[in-house]
């Protein structure tokens, strides 16, 4: 009695009404203990007495009670439910830092070193930022110093000079584009009250039987104007046409090209000047480095700058041919259809238009009109 009094309820058993220890507890409560010990920071004494067995933060002491012969069952440590909370915050605690480690990789030296399949992604996009970044600092420098009358620039006199003449060459054909299209515009205007005045005299030729050869003549003039007039329309669209083709396409490329050749121009400046910087300062174990990286960077661009140079002479030099067998067969043919349609030549104009193999889509031409059927 004296020894039951003095044992901790902790190391209490359930019994059953037959008086058998309750072997199905004391089997789960050893597989939970077995399967702890696996995944925790759990130590297992034996003790020669049940006061031996104790609670720690964070460690429970198992063990079995070696008591007197005659003792019917083997009493077991029944941990807690706090301490089970603090094991069972211990275990997840432990298992989501190892997920993390395996994540980052290991620290070494305080710095974190990250896994191998996101360390190249990650630093490959740091460093394009960090050479996009100093580029576009050093550029916007050099353009700032130009514009402000402080830095030096690169200039090409024959190149500089082509590409001016190609800027002011394209803002004049540009011109006489809107000009060719207010005239078509107002030409079709014209047509459309020719028309609308034929028809007019048409109708009052019948109308009026005393005035019915004068309203006939009247009628047939404008009706041939009107025709004239459709087909010096049509020269004029394909003027338009083809000169828009070249401004927008010929011509807007190259002008592409030669502002790639200025980006590459501004990179070449921009670095021949912080060489030219650092090779004005001291050269000692610090400065030297910097300077074979400015100058290995400045050889990189100085390259660049020289193919965007030739890309763009070779360009303008095929601008120029196209430009001109573009430019002399329309003005060929603006000029002719102009004067055939003043001069009230019919079969010159037509024949302007098949010269340059150009078909006319009347409106209602593939119907005719009621004067023609009658």
């Amino acid at each position: 009695m004296a020894e039951e009094a003095h044992r901790t309820p902790a190391a209490q058993i359930s019994v059953t009404r037959n008086g058998e220890a309750d072997q199905i507890h004391e089997e789960v409560f050893q597989r939970d203990v077995q399967r702890s010990i696996s995944s925790g920071p759990i130590t297992s004494h034996s003790h020669n007495s049940p006061e031996n067995c104790a609670t720690t933060e964070g460690v429970i002491q198992v063990g079995p009670y070696t008591g007197a012969a005659n003792q019917a069952t083997t009493p077991t440590v029944v941990p807690s439910p706090a301490a089970a909370s603090r094991l069972a915050r211990s275990i997840s605690d432990s298992q989501e830092e190892a997920q993390k480690d395996a994540l980052r990789g290991q620290q070494k030296g305080g710095a974190v070193v990250l896994a191998d399949d996101m360390k190249g992604p990650a630093i490959e996009k740091l460093e394009l930022v960090r050479k996009w970044s100093i580029n576009t600092y050093k550029c916007t420098k050099q353009i700032l110093s130009e514009k402000l009358g402080r830095g030096s620039r690169t200039v090409d006199l024959e190149l500089e000079a082509q590409i001016e003449l190609l800027q002011d060459n394209k803002r004049r054909y540009e011109h006489v584009i809107k000009l060719a299209q207010t005239l078509a515009i107002q030409l079709g205007q014209m047509l459309l009250t020719q028309r609308q005045l034929g028809d007019t005299f048409a109708d009052l030729s019948l109308k009026t039987p005393e005035l019915h050869e004068e309203f006939g003549y009247n009628a047939e003039t404008q009706k041939h104007l009107a025709k004239n007039g459709e087909t010096l329309l049509g020269a004029i669209n394909f003027f338009i046409s083809n000169v828009k083709t070249l401004v927008d396409k010929t011509i807007e490329d190259t002008m592409i090209n030669i502002k790639q050749y200025e980006t590459a121009r501004i990179e070449y400046d921009a670095y021949r000047t912080d060489l030219e910087e650092l090779n004005l300062g001291p050269r000692d174990a610090n400065t030297l480095p910097k300077i074979e990286l400015s100058q290995q960077q400045f050889q990189i661009h100085r390259e660049k700058y020289e193919k965007m140079r030739n890309d763009v002479s070779v360009k303008l030099k095929f601008l120029e041919e196209n430009k001109v067998k573009v430019l002399h067969n329309q003005l060929i043919l603006f000029h002719n259809a102009v004067a055939a349609y003043f001069a009230g030549n019919q079969q010159q104009l037509e024949k302007t238009l098949k010269q340059f193999h150009i078909k006319l889509k009347l409106p209602g031409g593939d119907i005719p009109s009621w004067l023609e059927e009658h």
